[in-house]
């Protein structure tokens, strides 16, 4: 029981904490132009840019950036379980010139039954909404050479346009709550970027797009916050990790570090509780998690910030890294030992065969679990997650987190939202958090519902 509720916890925290993990920071030389703004979050989630784009957005696309785009756009078709159809005769030319990308797209789509496949690349592109616009003499320069951003744009529009078309995406735990002229979209999410939960459905992005005020648990865009949240991870007092775990402990984790590209010195700087975390990230990402993770928060707030939203936040980066920092030592220790223990299942000798059974069936369980709430929040299934999820389990189990997690915080985040629903005028609100403060027990629908508010489920 205590292994499950290890794995439980892990699910906890993944749908109540918005922190970031340790992350590098994107290269920036080139720049993508305003025109794609609007696609760029998008495009990320989609494993379409990453990091690097500063190198190569503004470049014309190469054969192998074409490949691996098309591929993509492939993959993500493919789950859609369209009709199938047959080769078509004529042979496209398949070039990095702007229509022989056209010719790429197009031909990822002649394998289907989709309407207007017959009438041709353009006519088919044009009508999807892939290919806007011409130039000054009237024509689309299909001879000249097409640009990274320019096929990233295509590519997106495309997949958006597929997906919208077969009424197809993630709907997300998303409720509507009303009073007066005042509107609040509430957005339960997954602190994760697996389980192919990129696109979105329509729905869920005109909710987003119809707001004018965009709030999370934390403002991502917070450079101060950011700063002071970076700090608290590390140790300012002249001491470092080595000082506050065991030998054994310390080794290991050098070890498991090392495997992910950091360095002795850099991993030492480092509280258990934040190297933990890290690894924790790691281990809720899948085969589909991309290159790039973007996590469900970073996309919304991403797409906000493009579309020039007001970003708020519920709570504050000392809050949340407060949660963790102020844990006892010994746990901070057991956290942290327990997935150094899962990245290094194979290779601790000090771990009986028994103790790696129990280990695996703990990491088994969270897998399951986490596919499982995966496919009901795709789904929109709000009944389907709350089974899956548990929270009452976790509410119930003595761990050092749980009160921080949720019994501290939830009676906070109804307050806050009862506040925006108050608010005079006519406004719309956005209030994406973890799912897990969603909930019940003790979850903000709930809460809302109890204070007399108009909660309808989406």
């Amino acid at each position: 029981m205590k292994k499950l509720l290890s794995a439980i916890l892990t699910l906890a925290l993944v749908l109540c904490l918005g922190m970031p993990a340790l992350a590098a920071e994107p290269e920036a030389a080139q720049e993508p132009d305003p025109w794609t703004y609007e696609y760029l979050a998008d495009t990320y989630a989609l494993g379409l840019m990453d990091d690097g784009y500063g190198k190569y957005i503004q470049s014309p696309i190469t054969q192998d950036q074409l490949t691996a785009m098309t591929d993509i756009v492939s993959d993500k078709l493919a789950l859609l379980g369209l009709p199938q159809r047959e080769a078509d005769d004529d042979a496209l030319v398949i070039d990095t010139t702007r229509g022989g990308v056209m010719n790429a797209l197009y031909q990822v789509c002649a394998d289907y039954q989709m309407e207007g496949i017959n009438e041709g690349v353009l006519p088919f592109l044009r009508e999807l909404g892939v290919v806007k616009g011409v130039n000054e003499a009237g024509d689309l320069n299909l001879e000249q050479p097409c640009t990274y951003q320019e096929a990233m744009v295509m590519s997106v529009r495309l997949v958006l346009a597929v997906y919208d078309g077969a009424d197809a995406g993630s709907r997300g735990l998303l409720w509507k709550v009303t009073n007066g002229k005042n509107t609040l979209y509430l957005l339960g999410t997954v602190h994760v970027d697996r389980s192919n939960v990129y696109p979105f459905h329509k729905s869920l992005r005109a909710a987003l797009a119809s707001a004018q005020t965009v709030i999370f648990e934390l403002d991502f865009n917070d450079q101060e916050g950011l700063a002071e949240f970076a700090a608290m991870q590390t140790y300012s007092d002249g001491t470092t990790l080595k000082d506050h775990i065991s030998p054994e402990l310390y080794a290991s984790t050098v070890q498991v570090f090392a495997d992910l590209g950091m360095s002795e010195e850099a991993v030492a700087a480092y509280k258990p509780w934040a190297l933990a975390n890290s690894l924790m990230s790691l281990a809720t990402q899948d085969e589909t998690t991309t290159g790039a993770p973007m996590a469900i928060d970073l996309y919304l707030n991403s797409a906000a910030v493009n579309a020039g939203k007001q970003i708020d936040a519920v709570e504050t980066y000392a809050f949340q890294g407060g949660i963790f920092d102020t844990l006892s030592p010994e746990y901070q220790e057991a956290y942290l030992a327990g997935y150094v223990n899962l990245a290094l299942i194979d290779d601790t000798l000090e771990m009986t065969e028994e103790q790696k059974k129990e280990l695996q069936e703990a990491m088994e369980y969270q897998e399951k679990q986490m596919d499982a709430m995966m496919e009901t929040w795709k789904a929109g299934d709000a009944a389907a997650f709350e089974e899956s999820f548990d929270k009452a389990a976790v509410l119930e189990s003595t761990d050092e987190l749980n009160s921080r997690l949720f019994t501290d915080r939830d009676p906070n985040m109804i307050e806050y939202a009862a506040k925006l629903l108050e608010r005079e005028g006519e406004n719309t609100f956005f209030l994406a958090v973890g799912a897990g403060h969603m909930v019940d027990p003790g979850g903000i629908v709930g809460g809302l519902r109890a204070l007399g508010y108009t909660v309808e489920e989406l």
